[in-house]
């Protein structure tokens, strides 16, 4: 059974061609580079790992639960169709928003490879092309993990949600060889971080929180990658292209914020699209989701140094204001370790599983031996 036929709705193509801009640049000095880049560049090489292989594959997910979402997470609760579901049904729509959200973070993290395999490309410093290059690696580990998961424990896909596709198109299309890192590492990375880590918190499934965990590490280097090279190059720039920037970062906030709903799941259960969206704002999860969403983004905002009158008053209109003076680094921080907890635990019970069974061959053997 290919992608094709576990799309709740096709795509009418498997293929979206977006026509490339700008120049590839090359830079023949190679013994320069930035301290601070160059010791990510090597992190970012030393912090390598198979996804078939950190993962436990071998770990039991319920497709009608894979997350352990409760119910009055879910948009329909407390509404006049929530009565009318059976369990069955609730548990069919567990398994669309979870295969809704995973998708999009597929899409996203393919997105994610292509940005980064154009920033290699067009960024005119080597090193940053030398950090950029390990990111493409990490990033198609990311598209194949959540591919893997959606295939194999969900069973079901969704297309790239419209507006998503959107952003990425408008990203990739712009020539400015800064624009992947602002429309990628800071509002698709950053929205992504934000949801990712609202799904690793709150899930009690070990699979899942895997996934989330280990990705999370990878994306805590890739968001500092995209601070240290746009706050260099944001200082050298005049306040008529830092507005046009900041307008970019506007439109992409506000698209997000608005668009990014899981719409698409309740019209695949019957519901218009006029009443699924009027649900969906009504939704108390959806609120606190969304004010969640810019927890990365709006301090990566202020900290490469876009923080114009305009941009501020969005964020003021849009509640996240205060969230510029959220600790970035803390949380980044905070990512790595509780990834390397999960391998530590894993550790202790794997360690624990083989004495167990040193032990059980031992005492075999020893009756054996009295037996004979």
């Amino acid at each position: 059974m290919s992608t094709y036929d576990r799309y709740t709705n096709a795509p009418e193509s498997l293929q979206w061609q977006v026509p490339a801009s700008g120049a590839a640049r090359f830079s023949w000095e190679y013994d320069d580079g930035r301290d601070r880049l160059l010791a990510l560049y090597q992190k970012g090489k030393d912090k390598q790992w198979d996804g078939a292989k950190r993962i436990d594959w071998d770990l039991e997910v319920d497709p009608y639960d894979p997350l352990g979402t409760p119910d009055e997470a879910l948009t329909l609760y407390g509404s006049r169709h929530w009565a009318k579901l059976t369990e069955k049904d609730k548990g069919e729509l567990r398994k669309h928003y979870t295969s809704w959200q995973f998708s999009q973070f597929l899409h996203g993290e393919q997105g994610a490879m292509v940005c980064a395999a154009r920033i290699v490309e067009s960024v005119p410093d080597l090193d940053a092309k030398f950090y950029s290059a390990t990111q493409t690696m990490d990033e198609a580990r990311h598209a194949e993990i959540y591919g893997r998961f959606l295939h194999e424990k969900v069973g079901m896909l969704y297309p790239v949600n419209d507006n998503l596709q959107g952003l990425l198109g408008d990203t990739l299309r712009d020539s400015r060889w800064d624009m992947p890192y602002l429309g990628m590492q800071v509002l698709i990375e950053g929205l992504a971080l934000a949801a990712f880590g609202l799904l690793r918190d709150t899930t009690d499934k070990p699979l899942p929180k895997q996934i989330l965990a280990y990705v999370m590490q990878d994306e805590a280097r890739h968001v500092a990658f995209g601070r240290m090279a746009l706050r260099d190059y944001y200082t050298q720039l005049s306040d008529a292209e830092l507005r046009e920037r900041e307008e970019f970062v506007i439109e992409g906030c506000y698209l997000m914020r608005d668009r990014l709903s899981g719409v698409e799941v309740l019209e695949n259960f019957g519901i218009p699209r006029r009443e699924a969206a009027e649900l969906s704002e009504q939704s108390e999860f959806l609120q606190l989701f969304r004010k969640l969403l810019f927890s990365r983004i709006v301090p990566c905002v202020k900290d490469i140094g876009l923080w114009g009158e305009r941009l501020q008053k969005a964020y003021l209109d849009m509640g996240v204001f205060e969230m510029g003076d959220a600790n970035l680094d803390l949380l980044m921080t905070q990512d790595e370790e509780i990834a390397e907890q999960l391998d530590r635990e894993r550790f202790v019970e794997e360690e624990r599983a083989r004495v167990a069974e040193v032990a059980e061959v031992i005492a075999d053997g020893g009756d054996s031996q009295a037996l004979s």
